[in-house]
């Protein structure tokens, strides 16, 4: 038993120094001292019978055995802590954890409301992130879904769109086209614009559609708030793209549909294929998808 669990801190010891390529730092990581690091990464390679780290006095850097290794390390690992968790499940020593990842909680606080009224005692950790960050989170296993409404690429993922929103054009009261019910885009190409700031939640989806209007926007404001957007555009500053129904400005404003080209945003619940999804994880998504497909069909 010694001797297994001595090779398991074997692996969790080489993966710190393997991610850190530094001796010093991986042991304060560990909460160990560096000679015993050392020691202990030198029998592994003893165990395995080639060196995994190239030495140059104290610097330290992962040779091509080394990298090998790491690929194999991680998977045996994460396998490891998923088969730790669904064990605590079924022996039911915890009644369920979910972390969340979202570029926007608007969406999601009424299906979220809905089910901790169902669920009370689930322990929730919600993480906003960029599209790109929750990629990363969802690959690590550092969180169990995302919700976005950009798409994730990648064969590794799964995803469900539960949510089809248009994006409208908000102009201020007064405007040239305020009385209008639909424009093309392309008729606001010289008017100022407001935005989120680049790469802030709709942002990179708002610039996709401009370009394919054709515009490029002058931006006299980017924001990080929908209410901040409303204000500006409520004050005449400008005209922004907003989500369906003004939830995204939250005073009344005048909201154009679109005619050209076709604006609107599919959200959707992703998951890692191969990650252990807790039950209780695996509940919140079945649960957002048939929230909003109960939805949809009562509209």
């Amino acid at each position: 038993m010694v001797k297994t669990e001595m090779e398991l801190l074997q692996l969790q010891y080489f993966r710190t120094v393997a991610k850190l390529e530094h001796m010093t730092k991986a042991a304060q990581q560990l909460h160990i001292a560096q000679p015993a690091l050392s020691k202990t990464i030198a029998r592994l390679e003893e165990n395995i019978g080639v060196p995994l780290f190239d030495r140059n006095g104290r610097s330290i850097r992962l040779n091509a055995f080394g990298k090998a290794f790491l690929v194999k390390v991680d998977a045996a690992l994460t396998l490891l802590e998923e088969g730790r968790k669904e064990a605590v499940e079924l022996a039911g020593l915890e009644h369920g954890s979910i972390h969340l990842a979202t570029s926007t909680l608007d969406r999601l606080s009424d299906p979220l409301a809905a089910f901790l009224n169902l669920h009370p005692k689930v322990n929730f950790r919600i993480t906003q992130a960029s599209t790109e960050e929750m990629t990363h989170l969802l690959e690590s296993g550092d969180v169990d879904i995302g919700f976005t409404a950009l798409p994730i690429e990648g064969a590794e993922f799964d995803a469900a769109t539960v949510l089809n929103e248009d994006v409208y054009l908000a102009v201020p009261p007064g405007h040239r086209l305020a009385e209008l019910q639909s424009v093309p885009l392309h008729e606001v190409a010289n008017d100022p614009f407001i935005g989120y700031k680049e790469g802030l939640l709709f942002q990179p989806m708002n610039d996709a559609f401009l370009k394919k209007a054709g515009i490029s926007p002058h931006f006299v404001c980017r924001v990080d708030e929908p209410s901040a957007i409303a204000n500006l555009v409520r004050a005449g500053l400008g005209v922004a793209l907003v989500g369906g129904c003004g939830r995204d400005v939250g005073v009344q404003l005048p909201l154009l549909r679109i005619e050209e080209p076709i604006c609107q945003r599919n959200f959707q619940v992703v998951w890692h294929k191969k990650r252990y999804l807790s039950i209780a994880a695996r509940k919140l998504r079945d649960y957002i998808i048939q929230y909003y497909a109960d939805s949809t069909q009562e509209v």
